[in-house]
């Protein structure tokens, strides 16, 4: 749906999800006179990271000092709760628990203690055994971390939200415009896409899933690329979601950007388990099934790729066997929830992580900006790029006003 057009925009934004829709606010605010413009593939906003992620709210405790990622989550958690305030937008901070169940995570859980200390992050508290059962009467443990202002939210609700201040701004969102080419033209950028041309004097990208691919349009980097994980969820049933009030989450593995299976309450009312990660046969392959040919082939013939997976292929072959076989699944909460049994679940619903990975095989774990000649590509925006939308947004902002002299 075409909303409005104009012949030559100041700032188009690629991507209609989270970040794209809080880029195209911020510069608006800044700038009420720009021409910006939206293009996002799909009929709808915020279809797929912005609509598939288990709606929690990060403290930003665990995220290494000093990274984007600790100081865009915690400014942007703290600018994400004053929105909802003033939209009406219903949030919870219902806290979160992470719980070491084994010595050996006990370090861990000393090092996210310090590292929650060192972003700022309010209230944490040290728990033993007695403390976990008073916070989670069914939650079992040797010690943990507790977050009081971790949170929950309906993040695509947050994302209308955004579409809504950026139209009452005057800006524009044209979506079913998949861009399929972006080439400069004397001043300007234009866009070719599926609903025909478009042109900007500038270009920041979003674009999630396919962020390298519309960073190669312009001449972008080839690395990092974007490796699709796929997330299963299972629910508890109605009756058994008194096993849970708040977040639990295990001991994360230092070695990877994944949390691990963990226990979210939804804002609906539904508990959600999960999820794991495994490789997606599509960018988009919300289910085992789904097979897109090219974006698997380009998957497995990535030299990053074929080194993640020689480097750990337990691992892989780990939550493989998890996806397949609920009992494995289930098991992975019994860890820290012992009350917990296959048949209190059922199937959930699937997201897919745009993970980035570098050419040496390793997982980029921070958020990553570049730009070029009249353009800006957001490349690695994976969790907790939701909660720090507002913030990265400012930050994308910051970049764009100072390399196109906004």
């Amino acid at each position: 749906m075409l909303e409005s057009r104009s012949s030559v925009r100041d700032v188009a934004v690629i991507g209609g999800g989270i970040l794209g829709l809080a880029t195209a606010c911020e510069l608006l605010r800044r700038h009420p006179r720009l021409g910006v413009v939206v293009l996002e593939k799909e009929a709808a906003l915020a279809t797929h990271q912005s609509g598939h992620n288990s709606g929690v709210i990060h403290s930003g405790l665990t995220y290494k000092p000093g990274s984007l990622k600790a100081r865009l989550c915690r400014d942007g958690r703290r600018a994400l709760w004053a929105y909802c305030e003033r939209k009406g937008i219903e949030y919870r901070n219902l806290g979160k628990l992470i719980v070491a169940t084994h010595e050996r995570e006990l370090p861990v859980l000393d090092e996210l203690y310090r590292r929650g200390i060192a972003n700022g992050i309010e209230g944490l508290e040290v728990l033993d055994e007695a403390g976990i059962c008073r916070r989670e009467p069914h939650c079992r443990g040797l010690r943990a971390l507790f977050s009081p202002s971790t949170g929950i939210v309906d993040f695509a609700a947050v994302a209308r939200s955004y579409a809504d201040d950026l139209r009452a701004a005057g800006g524009e969102i044209v979506t079913g415009c998949r861009v399929i080419a972006i080439d400069r033209t004397g001043g300007a950028m234009r866009l070719r896409t599926t609903q025909g041309e478009h042109e900007a004097r500038h270009v920041v990208t979003c674009a999630g899933l396919h962020a390298d691919r519309v960073a190669r349009m312009t001449g972008g980097a080839r690395d990092p690329r974007i490796v699709p994980f796929r997330g299963d969820f299972l629910t508890l049933k109605p009756e058994r979601r008194d096993l849970v009030r708040g977040l639990i989450y295990p001991v994360p593995d230092p070695r990877f950007p994944f949390v691990g299976v963990h226990l979210t309450p939804r804002m609906n009312g539904e508990v959600w388990i999960g999820p794991n990660a495994v490789l997606a046969f599509a960018r988009e392959g919300y289910r085992f099934t789904t097979i897109a040919l090219g974006d698997l082939f380009e998957t497995l013939t990535y030299p990053g790729f074929i080194r993640l997976a020689a480097k750990h292929p337990a691992t892989g072959i780990g939550e493989i066997y998890r996806d397949l076989v609920r009992a494995s699944f289930v098991k992975a909460a019994q860890r820290y929830l012992p009350e917990l049994r296959i048949r209190d679940t059922l199937p959930g619903p699937s997201g897919v992580r745009a993970q980035a990975v570098s050419g040496d095989g390793s997982l980029v774990d921070d958020f990553v900006f570049e730009g070029g000649d009249g353009v800006l590509h957001v490349r690695n925006a994976p969790s907790p790029a939701a909660t720090s939308s507002l913030a990265i947004a400012g930050a994308v902002a910051d970049d764009a006003e100072r390399r196109f002299d906004l």
